[in-house]
């Protein structure tokens, strides 16, 4: 068991691509480097799907999507068809480490974690996350004055959630607003690591993520869309800018401090969607009453529910739901039915391929199969397409099955199932270890702190163990 740790310090880098770090540009991060010499480091296998919503509830809680009751950015809120509303901290009913540590009379900062808004009381102090709908106008902090704190360290009003607005042609005005963001959020990360009490801190960055879905396409000459240029080293020169910020925030820390890198997910190219909705109405399982003239959401479209048995819902995976009697309003799929359409749904699901008619490797989930528990509404089946090199685009009126932009606006990235894993701290054995999980993180923060670990958590301490 490592010894001599008093605190522990996570930096959450949302979509971190390990393959980025531990490899291809590990010689332009010298103080990743250092940690993962000095420490242990490895690949986490994320949550499924690999989604930042619920992937960091799912991190600090050590309990799956399905025990959370949270699939995804977006969730069922009843057997209605009336569309999915998004996961708020509201959604998390079990408690994350901060809730847990201030119980054992431990104090917290947690900044900028996904699934932090609204902010909840912590023994410490809480700055939400990118779901704020806008900091000068809602109640980002607890405690509430720890507004005037940031404003005084960074300026009135000058703390960024998120970009505006990462799914743009505008790609400098993006850029800007990345690192802006990012050089803010560390700023005020430095200067509480110093100012405040705490023997738990954790940020999240989100900039990761955005500037992968952003500019993917620049540097990888796989990337479907590959266009090289002015922005071709855009994601590598911020990783080595986040390279040094981590540098100036772990120089800050004391001796006796554990630092764990981490991400909810990793990153990699997409291939191009699967529009799922097009597909289900092409096999005879979702019937509109009249085809849209141009792309749109299946919300807006009518749907004839009394001779629709399947529809769909879009994003980094697809959910896929079945409109079962006695539980969806106008539900045709009798009892009998539903176990043999979700196994031929399962079966021509994973058959689809590319546009060429080639295998693309989807996998189709069923959802008590993968979580302990199915809290909330869980979708009929989770569907991964293409490992992940495919999105799943859930608008109708292409006239196509395979598409190749995105519904939501420029996307060069999907998610990747591995995330990353660094750990350095007094004791800690360096090297290499086996792949972990991503629900071993919450498990390995109380085993530092010498906390008990819950029974019911799913994961387990990687260190001391």
């Amino acid at each position: 068991m490592p010894g001599n740790i008093e605190k522990v310090l996570i930096i959450g880098l949302d979509c971190a691509e390990p393959s980025l770090v531990f490899a291809k540009w590990r010689a332009h991060l010298p103080n990743l480097a250092r940690l993962m010499e000095q420490g242990a480091w490895t690949t986490m296998n994320s949550t499924t799907p690999p989604i930042t919503v619920p992937a960091w509830s799912c991190m600090m809680s050590s309990k799956d999507p399905g025990t959370l009751g949270i699939y995804g950015f977006r969730n069922r809120k009843d057997f209605t068809y009336a569309g999915l509303t998004f996961a708020t901290s509201t959604a998390v009913k079990e408690p994350r480490l901060w809730d847990i540590l201030g119980k054992a009379g431990k104090q917290s900062i947690v900044i900028g974690v996904p699934g932090t808004f609204p902010v909840t009381p912590v023994r410490g102090a809480m700055v939400s996350c990118f779901l704020t709908p806008d900091p000068a106008t809602s109640q980002y902090t607890f405690p509430a004055n720890l507004r005037d704190e940031i404003d005084a360290v960074l300026g009135k009003n000058q703390y960024m959630v998120d970009v505006s607005d990462y799914r743009t042609e505008n790609k400098q005005a993006v850029l800007d607003e990345i690192y802006q963001m990012t050089d803010r959020r560390f700023q005020l990360a430095k200067h509480w690591v110093k100012t405040k009490p705490w023997d738990f801190f954790m940020l999240v960055e989100m900039g990761v993520d955005r500037i992968h879905h952003a500019f993917w396409r620049y540097f990888d000459p796989e990337h479907r869309k590959y266009e090289p240029g002015p922005f071709t080293n855009a994601i590598r020169d911020y990783y080595t800018h986040v390279d040094k910020l981590i540098g100036e925030l772990v120089a800050e820390l004391p001796a006796k401090t554990a630092v764990l890198v981490v991400s909810d997910h990793g990153g990699k190219r997409i291939d191009g969607g699967i529009a799922v909705n097009e597909w289900l109405i092409r096999e005879g399982y979702l019937v509109l009453s009249e085809y849209p003239k141009s792309p749109a959401p299946l919300a807006k479209l009518k749907v004839d529910w009394t001779k629709t048995k399947v529809w769909s819902e879009g994003g980094y995976y697809a959910r896929v739901f079945i409109n079962r009697q006695g539980r969806e309003p106008q539900g045709i799929v009798s009892p009998a039915e539903y176990e043999p359409l979700r196994d031929e749904l399962i079966r021509k699901l994973e058959a689809l391929g590319d546009e060429t008619g080639k295998a693309i490797g989807t996998k189709v989930f069923r959802p008590e199969q993968i979580y302990k528990k199915c809290n909330a509404i869980p979708p009929d089946l989770v569907t991964i397409f293409g490992n992940l090199y495919w999105r799943s685009i859930g608008s109708v009126g292409y006239n196509a099955v395979h598409v190749f932009e995105n519904d939501t606006g420029p996307d060069d990235a999907n998610h990747a199932q591995d995330a990353m894993f660094m750990l350095s701290g007094p004791g800690i054995p360096a090297g290499q270890i086996a792949p972990i999980d991503l629900l071993d993180v919450a498990p390995t923060v109380l085993k530092l702190l010498g906390q008990p670990i819950p029974a019911d958590m799913q994961g387990r301490a990687v260190v001391g163990v």
